[in-house]
């Protein structure tokens, strides 16, 4: 099916605000004045507008496919000038617990195992059109960065129950794949082999869109649990605190555009 892309107009460009999950997703619309919702190629959308910036969101759902696709569909309907990416992760760094932020600083796959049309091995994935590889990791936009690290200096972020510190927010690398981590020995050995900070499922597929596209995007994380055997009952636990975390730092970022 043809994408249906929308009339091109005088005003500002897009922002694109994407997340994983739901509960993000419903924080963000529900900060927008002048929200209107269509649906396109059977997705939802969500425009309006942020402080000063038009934008858009909407939910990719889990996995790199979904992931990719819902970022494609946002290009082609939407044209967006940047892109940010939320939602919850799994922490692998020893000193991060849940409710932390991890900023991806930059983002990469750990479970891509290619070769080149040398056949020399690779961990990179592959432009689709030249064949040239893409970088082991996608660099965050320096702007959107920078946004985000001033934004986490001045927010208060809510405090998973339990913990024994107050949230804090790092820039760090994070690590994506067709797998929910949830074991400490499978966790460590990423975290070994990549140098990883936190874990997820979408954020290097938005990344790679946005590099070949030429977007400028930022991926953000909020820690929902430690990749570990209690990593199903914690991400339950602590989702919805995780979350609002997360639409707390994109809100900001955007609000300072």
């Amino acid at each position: 099916m043809q994408a249906q892309t929308l009339p091109q107009s005088s005003l500002q460009p897009y922002i694109a605000l994407l997340g994983a999950f739901g509960e993000e997703v419903k924080l963000i619309e529900a900060s927008l004045d002048g929200a209107t919702a269509q649906t396109l190629n059977g997705h939802r959308f969500v425009t309006g507008q942020l402080g000063q910036q038009r934008v858009v969101v909407t939910l990719t759902g889990i996995g790199k496919t979904n992931a990719a696709l819902t970022t494609a569909l946002v290009m082609a309907h939407f044209q967006p000038r940047q892109v940010i990416f939320t939602g919850i992760a799994g922490g692998v760094r020893h000193d991060l617990q849940p409710g932390d932020i991890v900023i991806g600083g930059e983002v990469g796959y750990h479970d891509v195992r290619s070769v080149t049309l040398t056949m020399e091995p690779t961990r990179q994935s592959m432009h689709p059109v030249s064949f040239t590889l893409n970088p082991l990791y996608f660099p965050a936009d320096p702007t959107l960065l920078s946004l985000a690290e001033q934004a986490t200096q001045s927010l208060d972020l809510a405090m998973i129950p339990g913990s024994e510190r107050p949230p804090k927010a790092i820039v760090g690398r994070i690590l994506t794949g067709d797998e929910f981590i949830h074991s400490a020995p499978r966790a460590e050995a990423i975290r070994a082999e990549y140098e990883a900070d936190a874990i997820e499922m979408e954020g290097a597929a938005v990344a790679q869109v946005c590099y070949q596209q030429g977007i400028p995007c930022l991926v953000i994380r909020s820690l929902s649990d430690r990749a570990d055997s209690h990593a199903v009952i914690d991400l339950l636990a602590f989702l919805s605190t995780a979350a609002s975390n997360s639409a707390k730092v994109v809100r900001a970022v955007v609000e300072a555009l």
